[in-house]
């Protein structure tokens, strides 16, 4: 039986202090979003020979899970220093590294890109116990070509994109370009593009049963004269297909685990892999480039950002994003250049940072104008706090 290769990935986060604020207004959903997170290796633990995920978690997320009070306040419901004990488990799950406050990269100045980036691997290798992250997963599949020698800088391998931003620069047919991975170069640094199918991502999204899906593998892969590799890419703490507490109407339950015994009995020709061991063993092929753009979300397409940048609210939030963005590093520039080595401007310049970082957030612009106000906020105490550290550097600025 030829053999497809199946990355399932999966992308977790949560806004800032969103389960702390939601447990105060519903604390249901906080127990069905928790929950979801605890079923997966729970669900998974009897499958540790063939089952392999893709997680992306955003550093929001990472550091909710870890908070003392937080874990305090949900303990009756999920022990969350045992889940994340349990996702250090790397037979199971390979980690993808992302952006600490899940920003989408292409949008926000990139003199911040690699503070996310950093920021996030300092948080992750110290929860989840690792010290290699191999895959990047860009916050909403926000990918732009400038990112690559970045990615490079901070040690990774490959970076997924949306398969309808993929063109490809070596000749290849649309199998090829869709179901394999390939090289992207930008200012001298290469990076293996992985593939996302947007088809197969939204039917793992919405639900689905096995024998659609490996129909679909196996129809979508078929002129294929290389082991493909077919990447779905998803929320995993998003939806009802998610989050339903019903063994027979949740996606562990009632797809994965039919999938997985499926394989087991040698009837399924799709082999559940992680991509670093894919690429260990077939490599990547041809040279692509990648347009701008995101995932597809409800009501947009992804290609120009509408869904962050839509208003004129939206726009022009962005814009005070990137004034202060500047302002800060020329007031950090200077804080160095002064050598002062007091803890005062030391810990407003830290604070200053971690606002900024912060006002970059999707989810502050996803929402419409909803929640840009939560951007102003952070946005306002850059300003304020920039202000006090101008009035210590003096002439030195």
């Amino acid at each position: 039986m030829r053999e497809i290769y199946h990355a399932l990935v999966l992308n977790m986060h949560q806004p800032p202090r969103n389960l702390e604020n939601l447990l105060d207004t519903n604390e249901w959903e906080v127990k069905e979003i928790l929950f979801a997170y605890d079923r997966m290796p729970r669900a998974l633990w009897a499958y540790q020979d063939i089952a392999r995920i893709h997680l992306s978690l955003s550093g929001t997320l990472l550091e909710t899970l870890s908070n003392p009070d937080f874990q305090g306040r949900v303990y009756g419901s999920v022990d969350c220093g045992k889940l994340l004990w349990h996702l250090q488990n790397q037979q199971l799950f390979e980690i993808l590294g992302t952006g600490y406050y899940h920003p989408v990269f292409a949008l926000i100045p990139e003199d911040d890109w690699d503070d996310h980036i950093a920021r996030w691997q300092a948080i992750a290798g110290h929860l989840l116990w690792r010290t290699q992250f191999n895959g990047f997963w860009p916050p909403e599949m926000g990918f732009d070509m400038r990112m690559i020698p970045h990615l490079r800088k901070a040690g990774y391998r490959y970076v997924m994109v949306d398969c309808e931003y993929v063109d490809p620069v070596t000749p290849m047919n649309w199998q090829e370009l869709r179901y394999r991975p390939h090289i992207a170069e930008y200012d001298g640094e290469q990076i293996v593009i992985v593939v996302r199918d947007r088809e197969l991502s939204d039917a793992q999204l919405s639900g689905m049963n096995y024998g659609w899906f490996h129909h679909e593998l196996q129809e979508r892969t078929k002129w294929c004269d290389f082991p493909p590799l077919v990447a779905t890419a998803t929320d995993g703490d998003n939806g009802g297909w998610f989050r339903n507490v019903s063994e027979k109407a949740n996606f562990w339950n009632y797809f994965y685990h039919e999938a997985l015994e499926e394989i087991r009995a040698e009837r399924s020709a799709m082999r559940p892999t992680f991509i670093s061991d894919y690429l260990n063993r077939f490599g990547a092929h041809g040279q692509v480039t990648v347009r701008r753009g995101a995932w597809n979300t409800d009501t947009h397409h992804g290609w120009d950002f509408h869904q962050w940048q839509g208003s004129w609210i939206q726009r022009d939030t962005m814009v005070r994003v990137h004034d202060l963005s500047r302002e800060y590093h020329r007031v950090a520039g200077a804080a160095m250049r002064a050598h002062d080595s007091g803890p005062d401007l030391a810990r407003i310049i830290n604070e200053a940072h971690w606002h900024l970082l912060r006002a970059e957030t999707s989810c502050n612009f996803y929402w419409g104008e909803a929640w840009v106000h939560k951007s102003h906020s952070d946005l306002d105490d850059v300003a304020w706090h920039l202000g006090e550290a101008k009035a210590l550097l003096g002439d030195r600025l």
